[in-house]
């Protein structure tokens, strides 16, 4: 069995999405730019899997298997994969994404500091 390095996940996972939340703002400000087309990142179990982490693995038969999809992917400044859509920029589905990333993001510092808080605590008392 491995460790599980929760700070190390948190990071990984801050930069993430960061670059989603920079990705959004770029289809947002190019909403009106003729020609333009939404970009997404890829999802982040991907990202995951290939920095070394935990695989996703289909435990019944009901799970969806959607390897090569054919969707065209580019590599961003940061490494990270971006998506390139076929549809215009929808300014509701870009808030609707930020919010799902400011909710992740709330998520990734209240699961950190609980954990800080927790070993913290351990120290403490085993002085």
């Amino acid at each position: 069995m491995t460790g599980v390095y929760l700070f190390e996940l948190a990071s990984l996972h801050g930069r993430y999405l960061s670059v989603r939340q920079a990705t959004i703002a770029g289809n947002v400000a190019n909403a009106n730019t003729q020609g333009f087309h939404a970009r997404d990142t890829v999802p982040f179990a991907q990202v995951l899997a290939r920095a070394g982490g935990t695989d996703m693995a289909t435990t019944a038969q009901a799970h969806l298997h959607a390897p090569g999809l054919g969707v065209p992917v580019r590599q961003d400044g940061n490494g990270w994969d971006v998506l390139e859509t076929a549809s215009g920029v929808s300014l509701e589905q870009e808030m609707l994404k930020a919010s799902e990333v400011s909710r992740q993001h709330n998520l990734d510092v209240g699961v950190v500091k609980s954990f800080h808080r927790m070993l913290m605590s351990a120290v403490r008392s085993g002085s």
